[in-house]
This record gives C-alpha cells, sequence and structure tokens, in this order.
C-alpha cells in the first residue's frame, strides 16, 4: 500500500481554515462599515440585492420571468423615475408638506406654550416663552431628531448618492453573470454573503411587520376609539404615517413618535394626553410580544438579547450601532447555528 503524502492532506485541512478566515475578513469588513459610516450602503447593497433576487424569481403574466439582468436593471432605473416623478410633481408635494409641517410645527408650539404656563417656575423656565421661540426650539429639536435616524445629517446629497451606489452594486451581484469557480475563498466568502442575505431579510420583514401593527394600532386609537368619546385627534393620519416609517427605526423611531403622540394628545387636553400615554404603555408591553415572536421565531432572538445588543451597539458606535446591532446579531447567530456550535 503506498504511503500517503502530504499533499493528500491539505485539502481537509484548508477548509477551516479558509473558512475562518472568510469569517474574519466579513467581521472585518462589518466593523468598517461602522467605523466609516458606510451603513446606509450596506442596507442599500442588501436591499437591491434582495429585490433584483425577487423580481427574477417572480413569475407575472403568462408565467413569464424577468431575467436576472433585466431585473438588475428594473431595481437600478425604479429609483431615477421615482426622482423624475417626484421633480415634475415637486412644486404641489414639496408645498403641501411644507404646509402640512408648519400647522403641525404650530400647533405643538402652542401645546408647549400652554404646557410652560402649568408647570412649576423651576421647570418653566427650560422651555421658550414666546410663540416663535417655541416653534424654533421644536423645529431644532425634531430636526436633530431626524437627523439622527437617518445618520445623514447635512450630508444629505453624499448619503443619498452612498444609498444608491449600494443599491446598484446589490442588484449588479444578481444581474451579472459569473463565471464557474470552486476557488475555496470564493466559494466561503459566497456563503458568508448567502447567511448575511437571509439575516437581513429576515431583520427587515418583522421590523416591517411590527411597525405595521405599531400603525394599526395608532390608527384605530386614533381614528376609531378617540371619536367614540368626542375626540378629534388632529392631523391623525400624519401621526399613523409618521408611526409606521419611524417604526422601521428600532427603538429611536418609537421615541420619536410617542413623544409627538402625546404631545398632541395633550394639546387638546391633559385627559386625552393621559390615554394617548397609556396606550403607548400598552402597546409597547405588547410590542414586547409581538418582537419576541416576530423577531425571535424567524432569527432564533428572544427579546432581551436584542435590546442587550442594541445597548451595547449604541454605547460604541451610536445610531448606526444601534440600527446594525439586530443585523450583525442575528448574521452571527446562524454562523454559529451552520457550525452547531449553539
Amino acid at each position: 500500500m503506498p504511503k500517503p503524502t502530504a499533499n493528500a492532506y491539505r485539502p481537509s485541512l484548508s477548509v477551516p481554515i479558509v473558512k475562518v478566515s472568510s469569517q474574519v475578513l466579513t467581521a472585518l469588513l462589518c466593523l468598517a462599515v461602522l467605523v466609516y459610516g458606510l451603513l446606509p450602503g450596506l442596507l442599500a447593497v442588501c436591499v437591491g440585492f434582495l429585490a433584483t433576487a425577487g423580481l427574477a424569481r417572480w413569475r407575472g403574466v403568462g408565467r413569464l420571468r424577468l431575467s436576472p439582468i433585466w431585473a438588475a436593471a428594473l431595481v437600478i432605473l425604479m429609483p431615477i423615475v421615482a426622482i423624475g416623478f417626484f421633480m415634475a410633481n415637486a412644486k404641489g408635494m414639496v408645498f403641501g408638506a411644507v404646509t402640512q409641517y408648519q400647522a403641525l410645527l404650530r400647533h405643538l408650539a402652542g401645546t408647549v406654550l400652554e404646557i410652560r404656563q402649568k408647570l412649576p417656575p423651576d421647570l418653566a423656565s427650560h422651555l421658550p416663552d414666546e410663540l416663535v421661540a417655541a416653534q424654533t426650539w421644536l423645529a431644532s429639536y425634531l430636526q436633530s431628531q431626524a437627523h439622527a435616524l437617518t445618520g445623514i445629517g447635512s450630508a444629505g446629497l453624499h448619503g443619498g448618492l452612498l444609498v444608491y451606489v449600494g443599491l446598484v452594486i446589490g442588484a449588479l451581484i444578481v444581474g451579472t453573470p459569473s463565471a464557474v469557480s470552486y476557488a475555496p475563498l470564493r466559494l466561503q466568502m459566497r456563503e458568508r454573503a448567502t447567511h448575511f442575505m437571509e439575516s437581513f431579510r429576515q431583520i427587515v420583514i418583522a421590523q416591517f411587520w411590527i411597525a405595521a401593527f405599531n400603525a394599526v394600532c395608532t390608527g384605530v386609537f386614533l381614528m376609531v376609539a378617540l371619536p367614540q368619546f368626542g375626540v378629534n385627534m388632529p392631523y391623525a393620519s400624519s401621526l399613523v404615517a409618521l408611526t409606521f416609517f419611524a417604526g422601521l427605526i428600532p427603538i429611536v423611531g418609537n421615541l420619536l413618535c410617542n413623544s409627538v403622540l402625546t404631545l398632541a394628545g395633550v394639546s387638546i387636553s391633559p385627559t386625552v394626553g393621559l390615554a394617548c400615554l397609556l396606550f403607548l404603555v400598552a402597546i409597547h408591553k405588547f410590542e414586547y410580544f409581538i418582537n419576541a415572536k416576530v423577531v425571535g421565531k424567524r432569527t432564533g432572538t428572544s427579546a432581551w438579547e436584542l435590546l442587550t445588543v442594541m445597548f451595547v451597539g449604541e454605547a460604541i458606535f451610536g445610531v448606526a450601532g444601534l440600527v446594525s446591532a439586530p443585523l450583525y446579531y442575528a448574521y452571527a447567530k446562524r454562523e454559529l447555528q451552520a457550525d452547531a456550535l449553539i
């Protein structure tokens, strides 16, 4: 029997080494995304990839399917068409949005002044004492929260370009045919990317359903429950829309819409404000159950794990860490589960 050579063992020994190397490289890339502020681009890559893959699998009229190239072209062109439509109708849309925003801001500013008059002098000194000053103070606060939510701040154009480039990259990954290769590192990196995309899909779907649940409950409370008691909440539809879109951002978005909803309730009467506060407490307690069921079922993660990683991520990387923590944690758990380590 011939004696086996050292080269005969290299393939079996190299597989774990290459896999660990790919995992370390992926971890470094995820860290670099947070350090260099590339999180919007990374999320856009995931969105572009999943949207293109979904269009390529979807069967339309006559059971026809789009080729990956045409699906990628559609995903790349849709934002340009949307921007063109927006520019064509920008005047009416912008003026309508500005008018509603100014009316809501004026309403909330008046509420701030009413609250100031009822507070003790020591506490009232922290609030503005004129309508214009109240509007400026409230606008600055909402603007700072909006900047924190987007992570883009004043560099809106740069952030928009970063997102669009990420969307193009994600679409081209699916739409561009690649040569078949069995190189070990390429195969392992492709497996890491598959796990990451699946984790992103699970997190996005779960967060979407949670935001939709919050928006539906808020709509029922504002448009059905309160009118039964003769209370008509001003700007109810705008508040429901804010609840949905802000709810797509974990924790921070909820804090923003909760503050606005409670303030709008106090503007009618302290009793309505208290009712809004109690509703928010109740809905968020129930949301923990929904969160644990939806997110936990899809990612194998419990609510306390999500809160812990969000707290740590926010403490180290700020809002970007808060937003990315559930995604990174779900991906890490998926890798450990694939290796049967947990």
